[in-house]
């Protein structure tokens, strides 16, 4: 048993309170995110205005920033978890199809797979906008539609290694139907790959959604969202430095702790890493223990008189 604290359990304990905010956020926020008071506007963090006190200042419109910041986490979260769970699900599943199937229909769906990681990811967002539109719902489509690829690869892979395995062939040979197979002897050897993948992927996806909404092509106003918030304290850098400060550092740390989170969530369930670490473990007690006692010299005999 490892002393002191276990790996993970500081960025697992950071990202509870990111959840626990997002969702008491009507509880936890001090003010209405979307109120305007242009008397209040560019009020610098720790100000109180009228009775009123704004930890983090406010932005151009006197909006509270910290009001502002805590239900940007919301939308932050939801959109990366729904974006995860889609692009999870529909991927292994691709996956899963193609890697038990073969022939043409694996072939034909990893070289869309291919196609689909060779595009710039900004390139299909700007698309996808120009056709159906800014909205919440088109920026979860959007970011489903880029990452499902990785889940397939990845299933592919280990469906592929995994069918060749004595008892997988023990059971086709049984008579089993293929879909129980999968189901019940591939699958689980799936779930813990895509469940490191999952948990790697939901910091790029926090990432990619604040991007998008900078960019204006995510979350549209007066909806909060880092990404908005991001953008519109650019033009206030110099005089208003609260504005884009504490959106960003919410958004670093969020990705910060997901991203730690998933290195111990990797180290946890990935198999090789485990044989590796076992290996490196016992290859280094055997570097340390020497693999016998060297011999004592022998006395010198005295030479005869």
């Amino acid at each position: 048993m490892r002393r002191g604290i276990p790996r993970g359990l500081i960025p697992l304990a950071v990202v509870a309170i990111y959840v626990i905010v997002a969702l008491a956020a009507p509880l936890v926020a001090p003010h209405d995110p979307n109120q305007t008071n242009l008397a209040t506007r560019l009020l610098p963090p720790f100000s109180s205005s009228g009775g009123a006190r704004y930890l983090l200042g406010t932005d151009d419109l006197g909006r509270d920033v910290l009001s502002r910041v805590i239900y940007g986490t919301r939308v932050s979260l939801a959109v990366a978890a729904i974006a995860v769970i889609v692009s999870g699900t529909g991927g292994v599943a691709l996956g899963l199809i193609a890697g038990w199937r073969r022939g043409w229909l694996g072939v034909l769906i990893m070289r869309i797979a291919d196609i689909a990681l060779s595009v710039p990811f900004l390139l299909i967002a700007i698309l996808v906008v120009a056709v159906l539109g800014p909205s919440l719902v088109n920026l979860v489509i959007v970011l489903a539609m880029v990452r499902w690829p990785r889940y397939t690869r990845i299933t592919y892979a280990t469906v592929l290694e995994t069918r060749e395995r004595g008892f997988v062939r023990g059971v086709v040979a049984l008579g089993a139907p293929g879909r129980w197979i999968v189901l019940r002897h591939i699958l689980p050897e799936v779930a813990p790959l895509a469940v490191v993948v999952a948990t790697l992927e939901l910091g790029l996806m926090v990432i990619f959604e604040a991007s998008l909404s900078f960019l204006g092509l995510g979350v549209q106003p007066p909806t909060a969202s880092w990404g908005t918030m991001l953008a519109e304290g650019q033009q206030y850098v110099a005089t208003a430095w609260w504005l884009a400060t504490f959106p960003g550092l919410a958004l670093f740390g969020l990705v910060l702790a997901v991203n730690m989170l998933g290195d111990a969530v990797r180290d946890r369930l990935d198999p090789t890493r485990r044989v590796s670490r076992r290996a490196g473990g016992i290859g280094s007690r055997l570097l340390r223990r020497p693999a016998f006692a060297p011999a004592e010299p022998l006395p010198l005999e005295e030479p005869h008189a």
